[in-house]
């Protein structure tokens, strides 16, 4: 056996553990791929969860200190852990030893937070926060506020394969400190600066693609020139089965300044499209071409004379048949038709008194044939879909409306207005707009992140509140509706909702086709680095009211989104302005929508196992279902407790011996059930007497099994 010099100085390491991790390291390195995108997918990437309970073994950091060493919790007595450090605070593993890791340290419980890497199980839960409802019975649109990793695993249970669309803008990794790995920004003096985001990328894009819909859905991202490549090839790389193109789009054509380089007017937008997803031709103005075309922008008539294959004569011969002309005071006019005659000549054809035969007569003289057959033809002319140019005797030429250009007619795109003297139709084309998929580089005003729909959108919605570098909601509307407009019942999914503009691009559809789409929000609620230094500077803490109440969704999210439904400013007053593109309407008139507001909880298995937070539970069930109508909930009265609850869309059976009523209560609207019990058996009786095709979920094992394999009995 060929041993490599490698495996010599592993040979070496007497710590049989650290060996193991070594040589699996190295066994990933040596069946990586020779081409494509290598980055440093092993940097491990750690959260803090401050609403995770700290228990005996809990890993855990002070919540004061960002620089923290990581302590084991090794024993809790009156609110008070006795802790052993176990990695420096870098997170590095300290070297362990027969008499432990570190000296042992005690700190008060409130005084610490838990730290999570990346891959342990979580058990994720929501606390509703509140809603806006003014959508009827319409979906809730959902904005969760928690560590976005965490929120697209919980998504796992509710939505996997159901989402239409995703449209993320993620952090676009600049070196201005505007995003977290492992709690520290990244500035531009972090030499993995490109491989941290990779990483974090990858992670989340793992995610997101169990839930799309494998057979048609989209995942659409924005970003710029600092990580375009690298996204292009992660891209690929993550979803080799999907068709990536890329859009370039002007955002700022003053040009942002780049010190030494051009200034850049123009960011990406990748479309990844699964299945038979594909962007939809739409209404679209003469600015989406990059040279106006005038004949796209009315009536097109297409010669009748074919051109390009199979043109001659011998082709197509019944195809080559005389169609009879005279010229009238008014122009040109049709008589009437001759038969098609394969084996006959031109000659043996006479033209009715006082009219011209013509003939379909290629360019260089020879015999070529038309479009379609004489049947056919006829038709067309008794609809006025046939027209003849200026009189050239036998050359006059003759054209005819496609397909697709009379249904444009018939649609009422160009009114008929009349019928010239050859008895064609005479259309309005002045109110007509293009119908057609753009090209790959757009140039769109509204589009601009400063202009109408970015900057000064959000300011007149949030008087006094400042978000860096929003998008433009017209920007965001735009890219949605390619993938979306022909699907009113769309759920389109943003974690990186930032300020909300996905949400809010998605009313604006809705309220223009009365589509009743969904979007899924994650956000967090961090502050900047600045704010953190200032915040710090007074004695606050994450956590502390003041501080909370200055991060992105308390601020910022949450207020635009009850700002954009109920066209008030968080002062009350009406938001002034109008919308600006596709429809102008005031924003002070809102939305006739719903949006539920969550807050991302960490579980204990114990508590679920004891249906002690059933609350916490709530939400994923109601996003299961649909997130329509009210959450339900278990509200038990000692003397009567509640066996079971339905609404108009799900129910839940608390007491399994209650299932008949259960049953019997159903609404025929409900399409989903969940079962609280330990019983295979009896989960699957009462299964059997529910409507086949329910969404039916055994709880709490079914719940647990999908975070915790080996807790779960589903």
């Amino acid at each position: 056996m060929i041993r490599s010099e490698l495996d010599v100085l592993l040979d070496k390491v007497k710590d049989p553990a650290l060996r193991a991790d070594l040589q699996a390291q190295i066994d990933r390195l040596k069946q990586r791929r020779s081409f494509g995108l290598v980055f440093e997918q092993h940097i491990p990437e750690r959260v803090r969860l401050p609403q995770h309970p700290i228990r005996v073994g809990s890993q855990v950091v002070s919540r004061d200190d960002d620089d923290s060493p990581t302590f084991e919790v090794v024993l809790i007595e009156d609110g008070v852990a006795t802790l052993e450090q176990v990695r420096d605070a870098d997170g590095a593993y300290l070297q362990r030893s027969e008499h432990g890791v570190g000296g042992a340290e005690r700190a008060a419980l409130d005084s610490l937070v838990v730290m999570s890497d990346f891959g342990e199980p979580v058990l994720p839960g929501f606390r509703h926060l509140g809603s806006i409802e003014r959508g009827g019975d319409k979906p809730h649109h959902v904005v969760i506020n928690g560590e976005n990793h965490h929120a697209l695993e919980a998504l796992r249970f509710t939505h996997a394969g159901k989402v239409d669309c995703i449209y993320i803008d993620p952090p676009y990794n600049s070196g201005a400190r505007d995003w977290k790995y492992n709690n520290d920004y990244v500035d531009d003096t972090d030499a993995y600066r490109h491989s941290k985001w990779l990483a974090f990328m990858e992670r989340r894009l793992k995610l997101a693609k169990h839930l799309l819909r494998q057979d048609d859905s989209v995942l659409i991202v924005t970003i710029d020139e600092k990580e375009y490549l690298r996204l292009g090839l992660l891209l690929e790389q993550t979803f080799p089965e999907a068709r990536t193109q890329m859009v370039s789009s002007v955002v700022n054509p003053k040009g942002a300044t780049r010190s030494n380089a051009f200034g850049r007017t123009d960011e990406y937008i990748f479309f990844v499209a699964f299945g038979t997803a594909a962007p939809r031709a739409l209404e679209l103005g003469t600015e989406w071409k990059v040279v106006r075309d005038s004949r796209a922008e009315r009536l097109r008539w297409k010669e009748l004379l074919r051109s390009g294959t199979n043109a001659r004569r011998d082709d197509r011969p019944n195809l080559f048949y005389p169609i009879f002309l005279n010229n009238t005071e008014s122009g040109p006019a049709f008589h009437s038709l001759g038969e098609a005659n394969p084996g006959a000549t031109r000659d043996d054809v006479v033209a009715p008194e006082g009219c011209v035969v013509v003939w379909p007569i290629r360019s260089d003289g020879s015999e070529g044939n038309w479009q379609v057959g004489p049947a056919a033809l006829m038709r067309l002319v008794s609809k006025g879909y046939m027209r003849t140019g200026g009189w050239r005797a036998e050359r006059t030429s003759i054209s005819y409306l496609s397909r697709g250009e009379q249904q444009k007619v018939e649609g009422g795109l160009f009114p008929i207005l009349g019928r010239r003297s050859d008895g064609s139709i005479l259309v309005d084309s002045s109110e007509y707009v293009p119908v057609f998929i753009p090209g790959s580089q757009w140039r769109i005003a509204s589009h601009e992140a400063g202009g109408p729909g970015g900057t000064n959108l959000v300011r007149s919605m949030l008087p006094g509140r400042r978000f860096p570098f929003p998008k433009s909601l017209y920007a965001v509307e735009d890219a949605l509706r390619f993938y979306v407009a022909d699907k009113r019942d769309a759920i389109i999914l943003d974690f990186f909702a930032g300020s909300g503009t996905t949400a809010h691009a998605v009313m604006r559809l809705n309220k223009q086709d009365d589509g009743r789409r969904q979007t899924l929000m994650v956000t967090n609620n961090e502050v900047s680095a600045d704010e953190a230094r200032e915040l710090r500077g007074f004695g606050l803490r994450p956590g502390d009211p003041k501080w909370e109440a200055l991060g992105i969704f308390q601020h910022i999210t949450r207020p635009r989104m009850t700002a954009a439904v109920t066209g008030k400013t968080p002062d009350g007053t009406q938001i002034p302005g109008d919308y600006k593109s596709s429809d102008e309407s005031p924003m002070a008139d809102g939305f006739e929508e719903n949006v539920a507001f969550l807050e991302l909880r960490y579980l204990d298995a114990d508590d679920i196992d004891l249906g002690q937070v059933f609350d916490d539970i709530a939400p994923l069930l109601w996003l299961r279902a649909g997130s329509q109508g009210p959450i339900v909930r278990r509200v038990d009265d000692a003397d009567a407790p509640v066996p079971y609850v339905w609404t108009d869309h799900y129910g839940v059976l608390f007491d399994e011996d209650r299932w008949r009523g259960f049953v019997s209560d159903r609404p025929a609207s409900a399409r989903t059930a969940f079962i609280v019990t330990y019983s295979p058996t009896a989960f699957a009786g009462v299964v059997a007497e529910l409507p086949t095709g329910m969404d039916t979920v055994r709880l709490p094992d079914t719940f647990l099994s999908m975070f915790l394999p080996n807790r779960g009995r589903a």
